[in-house]
């Protein structure tokens, strides 16, 4: 009787354990895999990251500027992108075209009315690996008190430590926006509707 018992006891409790790690598995599984991802801040403060930007002029010529301020931060998982995310905030004050007369016109009430609107900005949503280093990062950008989905083709140009004892990795991205999309309806004629937006970012893992 005393040896069915613990016979009893040894199979109840083995049922219990495999349970317990049937259950636990899976919650196991997705903290490792969210664990993976790394985390970055965006070296703006060196100046190795930029936004860029070109637009048509009259049909004839690309005028060229970029946002002299802005930051963020990305989390990245080369094995499963789908933990990846990034969020960047600009300030459209700092648009610079090289010319002081027009970019105080871009910061008016034409175009970007800074005072208004002074914030600007990409938030990810999901971000998918279409290529060995090629990736497709959806999300919802910000411009002039707007907000849109856009899709940003984007590419993983490298990583490693640099000389300072950190840890870098670098991605460049490009898309295109419509002003009309955001409300900036000026009328620059029927060649200069489309801005194309670059992104070359270098982060240092924290």
């Amino acid at each position: 009787m005393k040896r069915r018992y613990i016979t009893i006891f040894i199979l109840l409790a083995g049922f219990l354990m495999a349970t317990c790690l049937t259950t636990l598995t899976p919650q196991t599984a997705r903290a490792e895999a969210k664990s993976k991802a790394e985390h970055y801040v965006i070296d703006t403060k060196k100046a190795h990251a930029f936004i860029n930007f070109r637009i048509s002029h009259l049909g004839y010529s690309w005028l060229h500027g970029r946002f002299n301020k802005f930051e963020g931060e990305f989390d990245f998982d080369k094995a499963n992108p789908s933990n990846s995310k990034i969020t960047v905030r600009i300030d459209p004050a700092s648009v610079d075209t090289n010319h002081a007369e027009r970019n105080k016109h871009i910061r008016g009430k034409d175009f970007f009315n800074v005072k208004k609107f002074p914030k600007s900005g990409f938030v990810s949503s999901s971000i998918t690996r279409v290529g060995k280093n090629a990736y497709v990062v959806k999300g919802k950008f910000t411009l002039h008190g707007v907000t849109k989905d856009i899709i940003i083709r984007g590419e993983d140009v490298g990583a490693g430590k640099d000389p300072w004892g950190g840890y870098r990795r670098g991605f460049r991205g490009h898309t295109t926006l419509k002003l009309h999309d955001y409300g900036i309806t000026y009328d620059l004629g029927p060649a200069s509707t489309i801005v194309h937006l670059e992104f070359s970012i270098e982060g240092i893992r924290q």
